[in-house]
């Protein structure tokens, strides 16, 4: 491979060792919003390490071979990642820059997340043809979302609407909401942010009124368990709120045990020493149970974990049953 040095992943960076004689390399995939995400990242580490040399490998992973079939119709757990952890296990590459959101719940025990950077907008966002917000779009207005998560609360908040399918890269979506196969359509805010499309937004929907998805706005940096080189390369990318947020969120999710089969969605907010989560589980036809709990900055997965029981008892648990009929 192109710039990729064989090393000792157990072994940190001496001190005295030249960081330009230190090579990292980040696998990524290909969509435009990967690569901005992983540009970011590559900056982050040469401005923290001057003279580190970080070299990038596109790979393609099956979430973005198949187009034609609604995620949750594909696979469940790994869509866009398992394809990049084979390439870290066989070093081909060093690290992974990935949507945190798109993470399993639990990784393989040979992969760790080293560094979780700052996290940006959790909002999603509402793009309409003709600017109007989720509550002025006309009966029967046709929306476009590839999230099971959005679609239900979509059809909670507006039963009248027509919820569709849309699939590839934001290009891609945005494409097919001007040429008017939608009326609006929603995706992530912080992904129209991170490629300077913040003016194709129409309405910003607050966590209240759409719970974002399981860590929606973080990037999760995985390495190699035992690569303690890499991960100490990252430390002063990682933000503690914001794995404090993403740790909260995914603790949350690892205990009801969804993927993309599921709508699931959790946002944490972290104030002083106290976190306050919103949780949401959901069933394709709209019906959902949302819960809101309140816990120390000390134990966020217990925190994740109170929530997620409190809402199984409270009905979630019969609409995961009624998902998976």
């Amino acid at each position: 491979m192109n710039g990729y040095q064989q090393v000792n992943e157990n072994a940190p960076a001496p001190a005295n060792m030249p960081q330009s004689t230190v090579i990292l390399t980040i696998g990524t995939r290909r969509s435009k919003l990967a690569l901005a995400q992983t540009d970011m990242v590559r900056e982050a580490l040469c401005e923290a390490h001057p003279g580190l040399q970080v070299a990038v490998e596109h790979i393609t992973t099956k979430g973005d071979i198949i187009l034609d079939r609604p995620l949750n119709e594909i696979g469940d757990k790994g869509l866009f990642v398992t394809e990049i952890e084979e390439a870290m296990r066989n070093e081909k590459i060093d690290l992974a820059v990935h949507s945190a959101k798109d993470l399993p719940s639990e990784l393989p025990p040979d992969m760790a997340l080293a560094a979780f950077p700052k996290r940006a907008d959790p909002r999603d966002a509402l793009l309409s043809r003709d600017n109007l917000s989720l509550s002025e779009l006309p009966h029967g207005a046709v929306v476009g979302t590839s999230s099971l998560r959005r679609a239900c609360q979509l059809r909670h908040l507006r039963p009248d609407l027509q919820i569709r399918d849309l699939r590839g890269n934001v290009d891609t979506r945005l494409r097919k909401l001007h040429e008017g196969q939608y009326d609006a359509i929603v995706l992530a805010a912080a992904g129209l942010i991170r490629l300077g499309l913040h003016d194709e937004i129409t309405q910003f929907l607050e966590p209240d009124v759409m719970v974002p998805a399981v860590s929606q706005g973080v990037l999760g940096i995985e390495v190699r368990a035992n690569d303690e080189r890499t991960a100490a390369f990252l430390a002063l990318l990682d933000d503690p709120v914001s794995r404090l947020m993403a740790t909260t969120e995914r603790a949350f999710l690892a205990r009801i045990g969804g993927g993309c089969q599921v709508p699931i969605g959790a946002y944490a907010r972290v104030e002083d020493e106290t976190i306050t989560l919103i949780g949401l589980i959901g069933a394709n036809d709209g019906h959902v149970v949302r819960g809101e709990q309140m816990g120390s900055t000390e134990d966020p997965v217990a925190l994740g974990s109170s929530l997620a029981d409190q809402l199984l008892d409270n009905g979630g648990r019969a609409l995961l049953m009624l998902n998976n009929t």
